[in-house]
């Protein structure tokens, strides 16, 4: 079995424990992880799987894991792309989002932050999305367009309506954007994984074998995520207001 996968199938079940588990993955210095460095952790976790498992205590066992969760994907067993890596989401983003929350008299100002915004995160989803189930080409290219012209019309369109409301209160005219935007982040993702409720992806049984796919794992999966890239970009607003 992958080990990306028995990891995740085993020490991450809860929503709570993915939601820590990807609050470690998106630690920067992940992103330059050399190739070399990754095969030798990789070749660590696939000569002693269950071993590995069990001694999540030992330094070098949790090093070869972080290594391995943060630039291997777990279905395709293929090295991500490193802008497309977790740990490369904050250092891409804090810019653009920093100048989608400055507050604006013209909405022509953050059309740009709000539309790289949602490209990126767009490409960023559907590169770390589930990838048992097949998906041609030009589908992912014609659900990225959809979702980033879908994503980027809402966000803009609820900050116009909060320019022309001309909140008074300081405190929501401040953090209305954040909020607006973490909603953004969260329909982006449940929008670009939309192939996997429908097509349904694959389920294993304990020891690795598939045994089919599921649409209700599709949809479970795409849930868990959207909350957890709600909570993540809870944290970053939190973080960016704190700056200011």
């Amino acid at each position: 079995m992958e080990p990306n996968v028995h990891f995740w199938m085993t020490q991450c079940q809860s929503f709570f424990q993915r939601c820590l588990q990807w609050t470690e993955l998106l630690d920067p210095t992940n992103l330059f992880i050399s190739i070399s460095k990754i095969e030798k952790s990789r070749q660590l976790l696939l000569t002693n799987e269950d071993g590995s498992i069990h001694d999540l205590q030992d330094k070098r066992i949790q090093e070869a894991w972080k290594r391995s969760l943060a630039t291997v994907h777990p279905d395709s067993s293929k090295l991500i792309p490193s802008f497309f890596r977790p740990a490369a989401l904050l250092p891409f983003t804090a810019p653009m989002v920093f100048l989608s929350l400055v507050p604006v008299k013209s909405l022509k100002s953050i059309v740009l932050p709000q539309l790289s915004f949602c490209t990126y995160s767009t490409a960023f989803n559907v590169v770390n999305g589930n990838a048992s189930y097949n998906r041609r080409p030009y589908e992912s290219i014609l659900l990225g367009t959809g979702v980033i012209a879908s994503t980027a019309f809402f966000g803009l369109f609820l900050r116009l309506l909060l320019m022309k409301s001309a909140v008074k209160n300081v405190f929501l005219r401040e953090t209305l954007p954040a909020a607006i935007l973490t909603q953004v982040s969260a329909m982006n993702v449940a929008a670009s994984r939309s192939f996997e409720p429908i097509r349904g992806i694959e389920v294993m049984d304990k020891e690795g074998n598939v045994v089919g796919y599921s649409r209700k794992a599709g949809t479970k999966v795409g849930e868990h995520d959207s909350a957890i890239a709600a909570c993540l970009w809870g944290k970053e607003m939190n973080i960016l207001f704190g700056s200011w």
